[in-house]
């Protein structure tokens, strides 16, 4: 395995796990996290991406260890969340930083979005570790987590890997320079969200507007 200087600047902490458990490292820390324990999951599976890059691990198996522990690791939350519920994680949440206010809200911002935030849950801190307890509690059907949760998980491992794998040690560089824009980052998203939620109202609004038109001709038809 590669000495720590391999690494950038945010990965040092994971290196020495990554040094002397290798693949096992990778999985053992992203299952355990998946299931609502604060561990560096993502934080690793980019350290063994970049390893990889450098020919001292196999990128293809650090993906495939990654996406099946993440699956694994979320169905146990599942589990656990289905079986003990609230009273679990309100009882020793606290031992792993999972407060009864932070399910609260974690628990809102799911129930908003349904079936779709299990697709992005994982790219959302927070939300990846609770992710699977908060559909046990919430009663949602397995095999319909069990699929969106694969997706997610899918999307995750795919995209950090590749730009772990690719970019290798620039990858921090980058993230510096795109921080140093973060403001004209954050003003474009915003300039395209509020452009999306215009259209989408008043795409809304004329569907609406055509419902409405289409009763009001129906009822005249039928007088």
């Amino acid at each position: 395995m590669p000495p720590t200087a391999d690494l950038p600047g945010f990965l040092h902490n994971v290196a020495p796990i990554l040094d002397s458990w290798g693949y096992l490292a990778i999985g053992g820390v992203i299952v355990v996290e998946s299931f609502g324990v604060p561990a560096p999951g993502q934080t690793i599976m980019v350290a063994g991406s970049i390893y990889a890059g450098a020919g001292r691990m196999n990128i293809f198996l650090v993906a495939l260890i990654s996406f099946v522990t993440a699956v694994a690791g979320d169905n146990i939350g599942y589990w656990i969340g289905l079986r003990g519920g609230r009273k679990i994680v309100h009882r020793w949440g606290k031992y792993i930083f999972v407060t009864p206010a932070r399910l609260e809200k974690a628990e809102q911002f799911f129930a908003k979005r349904g079936n779709r935030i299990i697709v992005v849950a994982r790219f959302i801190d927070g939300l990846r570790q609770l992710n699977g307890v908060i559909a046990g509690i919430t009663r949602m059907p397995w095999k319909t987590f069990l699929l969106y949760n694969a997706i997610g998980a899918a999307l995750w491992v795919g995209w950090w890997c590749t730009v772990a794998y690719l970019l290798g040690a620039n990858l921090v560089h980058i993230m510096g320079r795109a921080h140093e824009y973060r403001w004209s980052i954050i003003g474009v998203l915003g300039a395209a969200l509020a452009i999306y939620v215009t259209l989408h109202v008043r795409h809304v609004r004329r569907r609406r507007a055509r419902t409405a038109q289409l009763a009001l001709e129906e009822s005249q038809s039928q007088a």
